[in-house]
């Protein structure tokens, strides 16, 4: 069983957040493959599906205990269906990467971001990780004003591609390809090309 967690708060005075990337990225998961309907459980939202025929079930977890406190959402659910950590994937948003820009790593430091922090003293560091890039305001004086502050409008051109990327390349989660999957996300959210213009005729011919 694979479970995937995405990171955010409760609320819909949260609900834009770049904080809530996370949630985002669950909901067009869920909204694109065959989930139940999501309920309460876990300390969170839950979904049961399949991301393929045949593949191993899915759980999809929004924590509902806002950011700080994710690990006793995830722990719950980790220890219920005793899963190893290679089997938890964990959605949230990355400071350290441009906006639109995701990475697949596991394990390694919190860097501050208080919902690893929690997910880390509850399960340890070795889970695997899709950071999904919100980009840095600049400014470390900035920061919380900027993760919890709302997408602006002209986010749209590359957050709705994104999720529809992470949503179709969900997959190869399942299948434990996480290069494949950050391969995939990264093909489908790259700009077109320009189009090749024809040589000029010389006035010779």
């Amino acid at each position: 069983m694979l479970l995937l967690v995405g990171l955010g708060n409760p609320g819909s005075q949260y609900a834009g957040n770049r904080h809530n990337i996370g949630f985002m990225a669950l909901d067009a998961i869920h909204g694109r493959h065959r989930f139940s309907p999501w309920k309460r459980a876990f300390q969170g939202e839950a979904a049961e599906g399949r991301l393929t025929d045949g593949s191993d079930k899915v759980l999809l977890l929004k924590p509902l205990t806002y950011m700080n406190e994710s690990g006793r959402a995830v722990g719950e659910a980790a220890r219920f269906y005793k899963l190893a950590l290679k089997d938890i994937v964990v959605l949230h948003d990355e400071l350290d990467l441009a906006p639109g820009k995701t990475k697949m790593k596991v394990g390694g430091g919190h860097a501050g971001h208080n919902g690893l922090r929690s997910i880390d003293a509850h399960l340890g560091k070795d889970y695997r990780r899709l950071r999904l890039g919100i980009g840095h305001p600049g400014d470390k004086d900035a920061v919380t004003r900027h993760v919890l502050g709302d997408f602006a409008k002209a986010d749209q051109a590359w957050l709705t591609p994104l999720l529809d990327a992470v949503a179709e390349a969900a997959p190869l989660l399942a299948e434990g390809n996480d290069a494949g999957f950050q391969t995939k996300v990264a093909l489908l959210t790259a700009p077109p090309k320009p189009a090749k213009q024809a040589p000029a005729k010389s006035s010779g011919e």
